[in-house]
């Protein structure tokens, strides 16, 4: 007999919490053990039922969902997805929620809740099926608000000005992700310095949330992040970001590289997806290319990462030990696709040292 995951849904909402429930319920493989209205109320259906899973919506009484998200993970880590609302002001807090630990998110319609869940009735169960597997981790929020795990540990980074070196701008690195990778990419840009390459990232997500992710981004590395824009210049010192629903890609125009972005059919169900922008990168940039393969469910982009390594790119993988999901990269190192097997701030420590131009005694 199969054991079957055990959901606990939390929600405001009668209407939200018995589609949702209804929802799991049809599957073979889940349940929903409980509903609640609340965080407080959520919090003694834990301790009684110990669910596997738990949705989580944001906006609710007695105690905000992201405060309750941030007790939970520092007290007793459990896989979450969150239920959050498509605004500006409900993406932010998605985003805050990815921050804190949530594996993932679904965006609920502001009007038409029914027939809007039902219709996202496949990806919900799915995000919960991932999320049953997902690598938690401990997460404490400092009194300024920084948020910490326990097993980052400090980096120490050369300091480019300090050895006098510079970047190539013939370089490009391509970053692609999907569950948890909000926070791995993040672990990575806030660390590389202002005049790096030019870095171009799909991360699988809707529209609405990636501008957001951008200007999160943007506000935290030295690099300037935005989403990608059709026919932009791809610039040193800059970071692109496939906008939700499209697909992202590069290709050149005499000696610049240029953003490609249009709405083209989904690649192994995604929009963006990382096969797209990885294949540009072996057919467009070929040796110049450097490869980063991020956490994530499925094996979006792995073969790509290997036409990559093929076409001269030199390519990190993230280590299962700090993957929310190991899916992805598993799939990129069965493929034969990687050079190094690390976690996401030693990826940063090991591009800078890789993609400098002057010889030094950091090269390696």
């Amino acid at each position: 007999m199969v054991k079957k995951i055990r959901v606990l849904v939390v929600d405001d909402s009668a209407l939200v919490r018995s589609l949702l429930s209804e929802i799991i319920n049809r599957q073979v493989d889940m349940e929903c053990v409980g509903v609640a209205n609340d965080p407080l109320m959520a919090r003694e259906m834990i301790r009684e039922l110990n669910p596997d899973v738990i949705t989580l919506d944001i906006e609710m009484p007695r105690m905000d969902g992201l405060d309750f998200l941030a007790r939970l993970m520092r007290l007793r880590p459990t896989p979450v997805v969150m239920i959050s609302t498509l605004t500006e002001r409900g993406a932010e807090a998605t985003m805050k929620a990815l921050e804190l630990g949530a594996v993932d998110f679904v965006s609920k319609p502001r009007i038409g809740v029914v027939d809007g869940l039902s219709d996202l009735s496949d990806q919900i169960v799915e995000k919960v099926r991932v999320a049953a597997k997902a690598n938690v981790r401990r997460v404490t929020v400092s009194p300024s608000g920084e948020v910490t795990a326990p097993r980052e540990r400090a980096l120490v980074v050369p300091s480019i000005g300090a050895v006098k070196t510079s970047f190539s701008t013939e370089k490009l690195v391509f970053i692609g992700a999907s569950t948890g990778g909000t926070e791995a990419i993040k672990d990575i840009l806030i660390r590389l310095p202002a005049d790096f390459p030019a870095v171009v990232v799909t991360q699988h997500m809707p529209p609405g949330f990636t501008k957001t992710f951008a200007a999160r981004l943007n506000g935290l590395s030295k690099l300037a992040v935005q989403e990608a824009v059709n026919g932009e210049r791809l610039l040193p010192g800059h970071a692109y970001i496939a906008p939700g629903g499209l697909q992202f890609r590069v290709d050149r125009s005499g000696a610049n590289y240029l953003a490609v972005v249009e709405d083209s059919e989904p690649v192994n169900r995604h929009k963006p997806s990382v096969e797209v922008l990885f294949k540009s990168a072996a057919k467009v940039v070929g040796r110049n290319a450097y490869g980063v393969m991020l956490t994530g469910m499925g094996s979006d982009g792995a073969k790509a990462l290997r036409e990559m390594k093929d076409a001269g790119s030199y390519n990190y993988v993230q280590d299962e030990a700090s993957c929310i999901v190991f899916g992805m990269p598993r799939e990129a190192i069965l493929q034969g696709a990687a050079d190094e097997v690390l976690p996401p701030a030693e990826i940063a420590q090991a591009l800078i040292l890789r993609v400098k131009t002057s010889p030094d005694r950091y090269r390696v």
